[in-house]
Order: C-alpha cells, then sequence, then structure tokens
C-alpha cells in the first residue's frame, strides 16, 4: 500500500539525567532529504540518526529535532569545578586591588557563574543508545501517520481511475457513431469535389479523416496505464515517481484523443479524462 509524505511525529523519553523530546515532520520533496536540529551535547549521534532514518524513509523532506531538560538530582545537586573557582578567586583579588571600595561577594555568588558548576560526565554509549531508542519510536509513530494518510490516498486515486475506466468505456461506445458521422462528411465532400475536382484537397482530407477516426490506439493505451496505476498502488515499496510518471502518459494520452475528437461528446470525454488526470497528479505529489 502507497504511504504520505506528508506526518508529523513526536515523543520524549528519559535518559538518564535527561529528558529527550523528539520531532519529526516529513513533507513532500522530488527525493530524499534530511535534515537535523539538535543540540550540541547530541550532535555527535547525527550520523547513527541518519542511517536509521535512511533505512526506513525513502521519499520526502523530512526534519528530525531534537531538544533535552535535566533533571533534578537527588544526590548531590552540585558538583563544584574547583579549578574555575581558584580561576575566579585569582581574578577577583586582581580587580580588587584596582578598586578604590571593595565589596565581598558570598558563594552563592560565586555559583552562578558560568563553568563554576561542574556537569556530571555523560556515557556517550548510553546515551546514543537511548537516542536512537526514542527515535525508532517516534519513527514508528510517524510511519503510521504516512500509511494511514496513504490508505486515504489510495481510496481517492482508485476511485478515480474507475471514472477514467468509466470514461474510455464511453468514447470506445461513441466511435461508431462519430465513424458514422465522419463518413456522413466524407460523402458530402466527395461529391463536392466531383464537382469541382482537386484530387490533392481530398487526399488532405481522406488523410486528416482517416486519423481523427483511428483513436483505438490511444483508448488502449489509457486503460493499460490505468491499469498499471492500479497494480503500483499496491506495491509494498516506494511507488510515487513511477505513478508521477504514468500520470505524464495518461495525460499525453487524453491530450491526443482531444486533439482527434471529431464531435462534442469525444471532446468532452477528453476534457473530463484530463481533468481527472490532474487531480490525481496533484494527490500523487504526496505519495512517497
Amino acid at each position: 500500500m502507497i504511504k504520505s509524505m506528508t506526518a508529523f511525529a513526536g515523543c520524549e523519553a528519559q535518559v538518564g539525567s535527561l529528558t529527550i523530546s523528539c520531532e519529526l515532520r516529513s513533507v513532500n520533496h522530488r527525493y530524499c532529504d534530511f535534515s537535523f536540529k539538535l543540540p550540541d551535547r547530541l550532535k555527535f549521534i547525527e550520523g547513527a540518526l541518519r542511517t536509521a532514518l535512511a533505512q526506513q524513509i525513502k521519499r520526502g523532506k523530512l526534519e528530525c529535532s531534537f531538544n533535552y531538560k535535566k533533571q533534578p538530582q537527588t544526590e548531590q545537586a552540585f558538583k563544584i569545578n574547583p579549578a574555575a573557582v581558584r580561576a575566579l578567586l585569582a581574578a577577583t583579588a586582581e580587580i580588587e586591588a584596582l578598586m578604590p571600595t571593595a565589596r565581598s561577594f558570598s558563594a552563592l555568588d560565586i555559583l552562578a557563574f558560568p563553568a563554576i558548576q561542574q556537569e556530571s560526565e555523560t556515557d556517550k554509549d548510553a546515551l546514543e543508545a537511548g537516542v536512537l531508542q526514542l527515535l525508532e519510536q517516534t519513527l514508528q509513530q510517524l510511519l503510521s501517520v504516512r500509511a494511514r494518510e496513504g490508505k486515504q490516498l489510495g481510496l481517492l486515486l482508485n476511485e478515480r481511475c474507475a471514472k477514467i475506466r468509466d470514461l474510455v468505456s464511453s468514447a470506445e461506445q461513441r466511435i461508431p457513431q462519430v465513424l458514422n458521422l465522419l463518413r456522413q462528411k466524407s460523402m458530402e465532400r466527395i461529391n463536392e469535389l466531383v464537382a469541382n475536382p482537386d484530387f490533392d484537397r481530398l487526399e488532405q482530407e481522406l488523410v486528416m479523416m482517416t486519423q481523427k477516426m483511428d483513436v483505438a490506439e490511444e483508448l488502449d493505451r489509457l486503460k493499460t496505464h490505468i491499469i498499471e496505476v492500479e497494480r503500483n498502488l499496491q506495491q509494498p515499496e516506494p511507488v510515487g515517481r513511477r505513478l508521477d510518471f504514468l500520470m505524464q502518459e495518461l495525460h499525453r494520452e487524453a491530450n491526443t484523443l482531444g486533439s482527434k475528437s471529431a464531435d462534442k461528446e469525444m471532446t468532452q470525454i477528453s476534457i473530463e479524462l484530463k481533468v481527472l488526470i490532474e487531480q490525481m497528479r496533484e494527490q500523487i505529489q504526496n505519495v512517497e
């Protein structure tokens, strides 16, 4: 079954002392394009994230973003960086020596300075495993949305395939009447040319009428392409590009049918075919 390229998913998980959130947004795109928004602490995982996404996303523009927040530690809420404290005190003493009136500050003031509180070392392997697990959870949610929307797209496309098949059938039924109409016009034209012979003109008219009578090939190709569209809609692998090509071929045949049209009904059938094909083409822009 086909899948849509448009979807959103978001999940959150606890990894060590971090609460990490993941969001995936995908939209239609001709090729496969990934972009990442990662905090500095998680940038080292980008390669693994890209590999994991590429295994299951084959087409579409996908944005992957991660954020995290620290959870309060239950034990030793603060871990001090002694070297940073000594450097701060040394700088303070040097500055106070230049000040006419020195002002004292407390330990709480020192804690407010950057780099004084030292973050505990993070186990990178555990962090990467947790992030990848969160990505997989979010990705499955995204794929579920894409599959659900793809199912609806499939119903719409199959419905239009049925309508195109009905129009082709109507055109085939109309052919005998069109041929009879052309035959009458041919006889009238021949009678005119008998009275005023112009064999070159007669040959041109016969060629034009022959071309207009021969629409069976276009109708056969329309039926063949519709069968191929319906077959592709049932395939498990991505078929968006193939369907897009089939829409071009369908439009070509419908356009040729219109140019060969010999009466108003055939012209109207050609127009309705092109409307349906254009509707399908727009829907297929979202198919993976």
